[in-house]
C-alpha cells in the first residue's frame, strides 16, 4: 500500500503528495473513498438541522455532510420525524429521511437499513446522542461513531427517575462494550477522557475539534455599557436560570450591566417569570429566535458571551462569540474546557462563582482585551473544513482497515 494511503487513527498527517490546505486534503480523501467504491453513506442521527430542537450536534452533521455531498458522495441523513417537516427532504446536496418518533426512529431506521428500503450504503456514520444506534451489532460495512458528549447528569433533567437511571446505565455500562473496537470521534479531549474512563480504547477514540463558520467575524463597536449575551435552546440542560441569577449577582458591582438571551424553547415562560420576579425586565431581555445576521450583531456588541450549561459536547456559542471578538465566561464543564482555553480565551468558573467571574472580567479592561485577542486568534484556527477533514480521515482509515470494499 502506498504511504500516502496509510493513515490509521492517530496518524492524521496530510496526504504524502504534499496537499497543503484543508479543502484540498478533503478533496483527496473523498476522491480516494470514491475510487475505493465508497459512494453512498448513510448518517444516522436523532434529529436533523431543521428540527425545532436542533443544536450544535445538528450543525456539526450538516457541515460535514454538505461538504461530502459537494465532493460527490451520495449522503442520506436518517432521522426522526418532526412537526411541520416533510418525511423526505433535501438540504445542501444530501437527502433527509424523517420517519418515526424520537424513540421509534431507532428500530424503524435499523429495520429499513437492514432491508435496504433506503437503498444500499457503502459506509455508515452513527451520531450517538444519548441513545445509541448499536451499529457495531448490525452493520458490517465501514463505519464510525460520532459522540459529542457523555450525557451524565443530563439524564435526570430529561427523563423521570427510573428512566434516567436506565439512560445512565445504557450510556455508561450496556453500550460501551459494543463500541470499544470501533472508531469513535468526539469534538473534545475532555469527552475523549470521559470515554476512556468508560473503557473505550485510547487508540480507538479520536478528538476532532468543531469549527466556526466564517460568517461569525468581528465588526462594529461594543455597547457603551457592560453587556453580556447567552445563546442556546431554552431547555433545562442549558441552565439559563443560572445565567440570569449570575447576571443579577454581577450587576451588584457592575450597575449598568445588561443581559441578552437569544433562543427559544420550553422554559421561555418560566425564565420570563424569573426575570419579572427579580424586577430585572428593564435590563434582561429574552429575544427568542432571531436571524443569523442579528445573532452576529449581538455577539459583536456584547462584552462577554456567557453559558451556564450543565453539559456540552463543545459549546458552539462560545466559539462563535470568540470569532466575533467576544470572550467567554462559562461554567467549568468538560465541553467548555475545549471550546474555551481557561484564562486565555475566556474564564471558566463553578456555578457558585459564575456571577463573580462575570463581574471580574467586565471590570478589568486589560484582562478583557487580552482574552479578546486570544479568543479571536483561537477561533481563526477552528474551521469546519478542518473539522470535516478530521472526520473524513477517520472514515477513510476505517475503510482501509476493513479491506477491499464489497458492494
Amino acid at each position: 500500500m502506498n504511504a500516502e494511503h496509510d493513515h490509521g487513527p492517530g496518524r492524521f498527517g496530510r496526504p504524502a503528495d504534499g496537499i497543503g490546505d484543508d479543502r484540498r486534503a478533503l478533496d483527496w480523501y473523498v476522491d480516494d473513498l470514491l475510487d475505493r467504491g465508497i459512494r453512498r453513506i448513510h448518517v444516522f442521527a436523532w434529529r436533523d438541522l431543521a428540527d425545532v430542537d436542533a443544536g450544535g450536534s445538528e450543525v456539526h452533521a450538516d457541515e460535514f455532510m454538505s461538504r461530502w455531498a459537494d465532493r460527490g458522495l451520495d449522503v442520506l441523513h436518517r432521522t426522526s420525524s418532526a412537526v411541520g417537516l416533510p418525511t423526505v427532504d433535501r438540504r445542501n446536496g444530501y437527502d433527509v429521511v424523517r420517519r418515526g418518533s424520537r424513540y421509534s426512529v431507532f428500530p424503524r431506521a435499523i429495520t429499513s437499513e437492514l432491508s435496504r428500503r433506503m437503498g444500499r450504503s457503502d459506509a455508515v456514520v452513527e451520531i450517538w446522542n444519548g441513545v445509541p444506534w448499536f451499529t457495531p451489532v448490525w452493520c458490517r460495512r465501514p463505519k464510525i461513531t460520532m459522540l459529542h458528549h457523555v450525557h451524565g447528569p443530563m439524564w435526570a433533567q430529561i427523563l423521570p427517575g427510573p428512566l434516567a437511571a436506565f439512560g445512565r446505565t445504557l450510556e455508561t455500562r450496556i453500550a460501551p462494550p459494543f463500541y470499544r473496537r470501533g472508531l469513535t470521534v468526539t469534538p473534545s479531549d475532555a469527552t475523549r477522557d470521559e470515554l476512556l474512563d468508560l473503557g473505550f480504547r485510547p487508540d480507538r477514540v479520536i478528538a476532532v475539534p468543531n469549527g466556526v463558520d466564517p460568517f461569525f467575524c468581528p465588526g462594529g463597536p461594543k455597547t457603551n455599557h457592560p453587556s453580556i449575551v447567552a445563546v442556546g435552546r431554552l431547555a433545562p440542560v442549558k441552565r439559563f436560570e443560572l445565567v440570569i441569577d449570575a447576571a443579577i449577582e454581577a450587576r451588584r458591582t457592575v450597575p449598568e450591566l445588561q443581559l441578552s438571551i437569544i433562543g427559544d424553547g420550553p422554559l421561555r415562560d418560566e425564565l420570563l417569570r424569573r426575570v419579572d420576579r427579580a424586577g430585572a425586565s428593564d435590563w434582561i431581555t429574552l429575544h427568542g429566535h432571531i436571524e443569523r445576521t442579528d445573532l452576529v450583531a449581538h455577539y459583536r456588541r456584547a462584552w462577554l458571551v456567557v453559558s451556564g450549561s450543565l453539559a456540552e459536547g463543545w459549546g458552539l456559542s462560545l466559539t462563535e462569540g470568540a470569532a466575533c471578538g467576544t470572550p467567554a465566561v462559562a461554567t467549568d464543564i468538560n465541553g467548555h474546557r475545549s471550546s474555551v482555553l481557561a484564562g486565555t480565551t475566556g474564564v471558566l468558573a463553578s456555578e457558585e462563582r459564575l456571577g463573580g467571574a462575570i463581574a471580574d472580567v467586565l471590570l478589568d479592561d486589560d484582562l478583557r482585551r487580552a482574552l479578546t485577542d486570544a479568543a479571536l486568534q483561537r477561533a481563526s484556527q477552528l474551521t469546519w473544513d478542518a473539522s470535516a477533514l478530521g472526520l473524513t480521515r477517520c472514515l477513510h482509515a476505517e475503510v482501509l482497515r476493513s479491506g477491499p470494499h464489497q458492494r
